[in-house]
Order: C-alpha cells, then sequence, then structure tokens
C-alpha cells in the first residue's frame, strides 16, 4: 500500500475496459485510440463526453451536469463571458506572432508584471507551462554556470525533456538523471518532536546541495511548486520555504517558483503563492490559469538574469505573446481583480476545509485536510493512520464522478484527492459538494469495512 503510484495510472480509463461500454461510448473510445495510440488519457472508469460547460459547471452528452473540482486551467470559470469576448473580438480583428508592435501586448504586460514585486519586472511569453518551466532551467544554469537543480520526491514540472528530468512523479518508475537531486515534500505530518518544516525541509535542501556539489555539478537552483501539488498538497505553515531558498541563493543557485498551479490568486491571499512564504524568487513560470483555457504561459525574472539569457542564445516564440493571447490574458487579469476572486478563494476556502476537517472527525479514512483558498488536498489512510490509502481515493474519485462531481488524485503515493474548482466558487458549491462527498465516503467506508 506505501508503493509509489503514478498519478495519471490512478486517474486514466482503462483501454482494455472498452468492450464493457456502451456501444456508442465504446465507438468514442476507441476513434480517440485510433488517432492518439497509447498517449490517449481519458479519465474515469465511465469516461466522459463533455459537450459544453460554463462557470463551475460541466455538461456531458446526455445533459448531465457536473461540478468541477478538478480543472485549474479555467481559473475564472468556464467560458467566462469578457474572456469569450476578448478572445473572440481580438482574434476577428487580427493575429499574428511578437515580431510586431501592438498596444494590447504591452497593456498585458505591464498588467502582469505589476501583480509581481519590483525586481521581477521582465515576462518571457510562452505557450505552456512545461515550456515556461524549460527557460526557466535554462536561465538559472546560464547565469549560475551550473546544472545541478533540487526539486520534490514527487514533483510534476512539465514534459520536455530538460523539464521531465526534474519531474520524478512523470515516470513510470520513479527515476532522476545524475544533475537532479530530490528532497521529500515538506509534509509537517512526518515531524519528530521538537523539528520545525523550515528548518527539516532546509536541512534537507542543504544536503543536496552539498551532494551536487561534491559531484562537481553545482546547485543552478531549486525549483518547487508553492504549493507543492503533485506531492499532496503542502501549504503550510506561512513562511516554511524561506530558510530553504536562503540556502539556494547562499551556494550561487536561483529560486525558480513554479506557480503553474498555485498562481493567479488560487492561494486566496494574493496573486502568487510564493508570497504566502514572503520569499523573493529569482524566477517564476506561469501557465495553465493564465489564459482561462487559451494555450498561454510566462517567465517572469529580473532583467540581469534575462540578459544573461538572451546573450548566450538568439530566443524568439512564434506564439508567445500573440495578440489574442495577450487579449484573453488581460481578461483573465480584469476578471480576477473587479470580480474579487482572490477574496472569494480565500472565503470560500476557509470553509470548505472546515467542513472537510468536519468530516474528518466522522470518517477515520480521513488523514488530513491541507490547502490555502481554493487548492485543497484530503489525504486518506488506513483507520489508524499507518499507511497511505490510494484505493479509497480511486473509489473516492470515481464515485463522486457518479455523483455529479469531478475530481482527482495526487501525491506520492495516489492517496490524496486534489480539488482546485474555479476561483468563481462559491460556498453554496462548497456546500453542495461537501454532501456528496460526505454521501460517497460513507458507502466507501462500508465498502472497506464489508
Amino acid at each position: 500500500m506505501n508503493e509509489a503510484k503514478p498519478i495519471l495510472a490512478l486517474n486514466r480509463f482503462d483501454a482494455q475496459a472498452a468492450a464493457q461500454l456502451d456501444a456508442r461510448l465504446s465507438e468514442r473510445v476507441a476513434r480517440r485510440h485510433r488517432t492518439q495510440g497509447n498517449a490517449a488519457v481519458i479519465f474515469y472508469r465511465q469516461p466522459l463526453e463533455i459537450v459544453r460547460a460554463s462557470g463551475v459547471w460541466m455538461y456531458d452528452a446526455a445533459g448531465n451536469a457536473y461540478l468541477d473540482m478538478y480543472n485549474n486551467v479555467p481559473s475564472v470559470g468556464h467560458c467566462h463571458p469578457r474572456v469569450v469576448k476578448a478572445m473572440s473580438e481580438q482574434a476577428a480583428r487580427f493575429n499574428t506572432n511578437s515580431r510586431y508592435l501592438y498596444a494590447i501586448l504591452d497593456e498585458y504586460a505591464e498588467t502582469l508584471l505589476a501583480t509581481f514585486p519590483d525586481p521581477l519586472s521582465n515576462v518571457v511569453l510562452t505557450c505552456t507551462g512545461s515550456e515556461s518551466n524549460d527557460i526557466a532551467l535554462r536561465i538559472a544554469s546560464a547565469h549560475t554556470g551550473k546544472h545541478g537543480f533540487i526539486v520534490t520526491e514527487a514533483a510534476y514540472h512539465g514534459n520536455t525533456a530538460a523539464v521531465m528530468a526534474v519531474s520524478p512523479s512523470a515516470y513510470r518508475q520513479p527515476r532522476v538523471p545524475a544533475h537532479v537531486r530530490t528532497v521529500p515534500a515538506p509534509d509537517a505530518g512526518r515531524l519528530r518532536a521538537g523539528e520545525t518544516l523550515e528548518s527539516v525541509f532546509a536541512s534537507q535542501v542543504q544536503a543536496a546541495i552539498d551532494s551536487l556539489d561534491a559531484a562537481g555539478i553545482g546547485c543552478a537552483g531549486l525549483l518547487v511548486d508553492t504549493i507543492f501539488s503533485s506531492d499532496g498538497v503542502f501549504a503550510d505553515p506561512p513562511g516554511f520555504l524561506q530558510s530553504a531558498v536562503r540556502r539556494v541563493q547562499a551556494a550561487g543557485g536561483l529560486f525558480i517558483a513554479d506557480e503553474v498551479q498555485p498562481g493567479f490568486g488560487r492561494t486566496g491571499q494574493g496573486y502568487w503563492g510564493f508570497a504566502r512564504h514572503q520569499v523573493m524568487p529569482d524566477i517564476v513560470t506561469l501557465g495553465k490559469p493564465m489564459g482561462n483555457g487559451f494555450p498561454m504561459a510566462g517567465v517572469v525574472t529580473r532583467p540581469a538574469l534575462l540578459d544573461t539569457f538572451c546573450q548566450a542564445t538568439e530566443y524568439f516564440n512564434t506564439f508567445g505573446g500573440n495578440p489574442v493571447a495577450a487579449a484573453t490574458g488581460l481578461a483573465v487579469l480584469n476578471v480576477i481583480k473587479e470580480e474579487g476572486l482572490i477574496a472569494n478563494a480565500d472565503r470560500t476556502g476557509a470553509w470548505l476545509r472546515s467542513a472537510l476537517r468536519q468530516l474528518a472527525k466522522r470518517f477515520p479514512l480521513i488523514g488530513d485536510v491541507r490547502g490555502a483558498g481554493l487548492f485543497i488536498g484530503v489525504e486518506f489512510t488506513t483507520p489508524d493512520g499507518a499507511a497511505p490509502d490510494a484505493a479509497t481515493a480511486v473509489a473516492m474519485i470515481n464515485g463522486l464522478k457518479e455523483e455529479g462531481v469531478l475530481i482527482g488524485a495526487a501525491g506520492a503515493h495516489g492517496n490524496n484527492l486534489k480539488i482546485r474548482p474555479p476561483l468563481c466558487f462559491t460556498q453554496e458549491n462548497a456546500a453542495w459538494f461537501v454532501d456528496k462527498f460526505a454521501t460517497v465516503l460513507s458507502r466507501v467506508s462500508q465498502e472497506r469495512r464489508g
């Protein structure tokens, strides 16, 4: 039960089970696999055919509604009318690449950078979070002259060759190349008496720095998702990253804050997850929620670091920063601000975590409830708390789907539910979810006892 499990394996549909589906759904699955082969990833034991979405809801071909608790891409809500309007109007006007001057790109870049601390005043616009993290690694190596990186044991940072190397969770058999060192997830539940999470995590990072130096590789940087989502969601206590960041920077390395998942207000305490820890990143990477579903991403850094990178390479991105992306991204930032979505994430997320912790008193299968804002992890363990329980997580994913809730798994052992609804998620939505959650968990608990 303690074996590490690839997250996709927990969430994805088993193609060998297609024969058990009805004729229409079976043909839809077969059609997907004919064109995409084994790279096709479909979720749930009973796959869904989604035909439309709005706000926090998605709808399948049969007209069933599903509360989206998993998909942080449409951060301000599926098909938000202001975002759709900005995207379509710019597409109808013109779209090209960033070889040319156009005002919407400058307006977007200025608005985005205004959400960051002053030293972080340059942005490189890309198309995906993977591409952003790839560039971040290259900037760090160019600046430091070193090539070693430190990540957590179940990290995921993307799918280019360079970024896969620092994404241990992406491999069916966990492994890292010689230039990468891993440290355990910052789990307060593992602490011994007298230890603090900040000191333990910093010591582990220091050991990784020393190992890289001893190997003659050197530490170019520490790369972390600032809420450690793939590791199982570890947000608290705020500030525990400070000592580790100081250790890396003292060794000449850079701190890269991966905000692809926790960024754009999701943690409920400002735009960026790193701000909860009161640390100053050298590089910040952005992605998924940036365009509310439109593919856009970015790298934010200090001008001196970007200058070093540009001296080493002729960098140009055809689609990064295109006019439609700029118009879409600007609309997302305006919606977050004008609709008070960061405050909503803080308020509604606190209510939801409290409600889930009340359920934990009734159901011993819940080992922990963690998170910040509308980014929450629910950990399942055996009733005695001794071991991770991925089977319950899988049963909850599929059971909630049957009750009209979409959710997924995370963590090294796949025993955590990862909760990330759109930021327009309300307390009414949360109460409905908690009711469904209790219903399914009651059923799963009975089945496990039986």
